[in-house]
């Protein structure tokens, strides 16, 4: 990778989905902007914040897809970056009355 460039693996959400409520919403239907998650893959030596491994929000639209050994595969910059999300623990606080 170059410069500033990320090589994502999007998560395989492309299908149809769930609403919280249990209601099939289809692969087709109009939903406005949405982001998409996917895993940094590899990063170029000038990627600041993104580490290979990350999980990061990004939006799909925008992007470059390329096929690499029989997977797809999404070309950004780091700036297109929206969020990178936290890494769970086992250690939980738990809630104090």
């Amino acid at each position: 990778m170059l410069h500033d460039r990320l090589l994502v693996q999007p998560d395989k959400e492309t299908g149809e989905r769930k609403s919280s409520a249990g209601i099939v919403i289809p692969a087709t239907a109009a939903v406005g902007k949405r982001l998409a998650w996917g895993i940094v893959a590899a990063a170029g030596p000038l990627v600041r914040q993104v580490e290979i491994g990350d999980s990061i929000l990004f939006d799909p639209e925008e992007l470059a897809e390329v096929e690499l050994e029989g997977a797809a595969f999404l070309l950004l910059r780091e700036r297109d970056v929206h969020a990178i999300a936290e890494p769970t623990t086992d250690e939980s606080t738990g809630m104090y009355l």
